[in-house]
């Protein structure tokens, strides 16, 4: 399914969009796009090509064929993986909140008006008081948060995310599918990338099923069944639904992993 959306309305899109990293191409012919005011979903197993699709929208990747970009004008914001980051790396949150200035010096003095917003950001997110602690004395969660209020520091129109509930444990992926609901419901557009069927895509509006190609799009209801989950996955999956949502068993766990359920999306 390719949305045609009205250009008022449209964000990012993807045109017959290839990635290849060397002879190896990792995204193919792929076409969607994404409209204000969507929460949109990109699922697949390891290695499908999620993270590149990614990359190539923020620009940090050159297609080897086809068009992709934001419509001019549109911000994004973008939260990596938290493996990706260094922990250690001796940082307050406040600093890693002025990241994402322009033209920002090698020993960043934060201004006052900086100060300023970005205090106001964290209070938003349930980080208040927190600006002058070192990034790795937090809790996962709280983690995570710091790094969506870096993204949102500069008001995006879309926040895009790599693998959000990645690595986490359950209470901090609870607490990042809370935020982003939260955000959303707040006017937020937001897209981004996850393996995590039961535990975050069943409950999203909209789902773009994606190993190298595109193999579904559409609500979880649509393509969260077993034909199209064997084409993305490769492997035979049953659908179940629990509470008139599916839940996805994996045959080779045996076992059913219980969805959880945020306020609103």
């Amino acid at each position: 399914m390719i949305l045609k959306a009205a250009p008022d309305n449209l964000l990012v899109s993807c045109h017959h969009l290839s990635c290849a990293y060397g002879e190896n191409v990792v995204v193919s012919d792929v076409t969607f796009n994404v409209e204000r005011g969507e929460f949109v979903g990109i699922v697949g197993p390891s290695g499908s090509g999620k993270t590149t699709l990614l990359r190539a929208i923020l620009g940090m990747v050159k297609p080897v064929h086809g068009e992709v970009g934001t419509v001019k004008g549109v911000r994004l914001g973008y939260v990596p993986q938290v493996e990706s980051v260094d922990w250690n790396f001796p940082v307050t949150v406040l600093e890693v909140m002025v990241m994402t200035r322009p033209q920002r010096r090698v020993l960043p003095r934060i201004t006052v008006a900086e100060r300023r917003s970005a205090n106001e950001m964290l209070e938003r997110l349930g980080l208040g008081g927190l600006g002058n602690r070192h990034i790795r004395e937090l809790s996962g969660g709280q983690q995570q948060r710091v790094f969506v209020a870096r993204a949102l520091f500069h008001n995006p129109d879309i926040l895009v995310l790599d693998e959000p509930t990645s690595g986490v444990d359950v209470r901090t992926r609870h607490e990042v599918l809370h935020l982003l609901a939260d955000l959303h419901q707040d006017g937020i557009s937001v897209l981004l990338t996850t393996h995590d069927l039961n535990g975050l895509a069943a409950h999203l509006p909209r789902l773009v099923c994606l190993n190298r190609e595109v193999i579904a799009d559409g609500s979880p209801r649509e393509v969260l069944v077993p034909d199209v989950l064997e084409r993305l996955y490769g492997a035979p999956m049953h659908v179940l639904e629990h509470g008139g949502m599916p839940v996805v068993l994996d045959h080779a766990e045996g076992a059913v992993i219980k969805p959880f359920r945020p306020r609103a999306v």
